[in-house]
């Protein structure tokens, strides 16, 4: 059964969410603070609900702190609906992020897709040939660094894959968005530099030299290196 950490101060939401989770088998710990989820924190958990709103950390800083020790999936709950917070949260290692109000139920489903995109990742993780800098398997839709598999969100995955069609050439964030958004009209230039930083980060993390192939044309666009 799946162990979910939700960090959520208002009552009756958490007892909303609690209640959805639960009803899709997953087992739900309740915390109302950041320093009270940092205490229960551990290795058992498959993903945590953040809000981003608590009484004595923000939501934001707590992923920080939880993105310094664990790679665990991340989804954000918030009553700011800006462009600029949806970035940051994104910008933090965060894997999804819902405004309020919201149903519990999609709640609930947006939890089991990122769990079975890490679940996928891991079981496809024995399979992937070591030497490859890069590693496309398009059935599972899972893509591995130098033997890795690169946990993804569906933008990530979505951009990563563009890229390794034809390496070497310069998309521009106009053609990204076309590629990576089913609405490309709601996302904008800034998000494909946020999703951007955060597949580099992934990267650089699977490289024995701390780098990634991933090259900022200014004034024109992403390409990927393949030297």
């Amino acid at each position: 059964m799946p162990k979910i950490l939700l960090v959520e101060d208002e009552t009756s939401i958490a007892e909303n969410l609690i209640y959805a989770l639960e009803t899709e088998h997953f087992e739900v710990l309740h915390a109302t603070t950041a320093g009270e989820a940092l205490e229960s924190l551990d290795e058992s958990f498959h993903l945590a609900i953040l809000d981003v709103g608590l009484p004595d950390m923000s939501g934001f800083d707590l992923c920080t702190e939880i993105r310094k020790s664990s790679t665990l999936p991340v989804l954000f709950l918030t009553a700011r609906d800006s462009e600029v917070d949806r970035i940051l949260g994104l910008e933090l290692g965060g894997d999804d992020y819902v405004t309020k109000p919201f149903s519990p139920r999609e709640v609930a489903a947006r939890v089991r897709a990122i769990l079975r995109r890490a679940s996928s990742s891991q079981r496809t993780q024995q399979a992937v040939t070591p030497s490859d800098p890069l590693y496309h398997d398009e059935d599972a839709m899972t893509i591995s660094s130098h033997g890795q598999t690169l946990v993804l969100t569906a933008h990530e995955y979505k951009l990563l894959a563009a890229l390794m069609t034809q390496p070497g050439r310069i998309f521009t964030r106009e053609q990204l968005l076309e590629k990576a958004w089913e609405d490309p009209g709601s996302a904008m230039d800034r998000t494909i530099d946020a999703h951007i930083k955060s597949l580099r980060a992934k990267l650089r993390a699977c490289t024995p030299d701390g780098s990634d192939p991933i090259e900022t044309r200014r004034g024109l666009g992403y390409t990927l290196n393949c030297d």
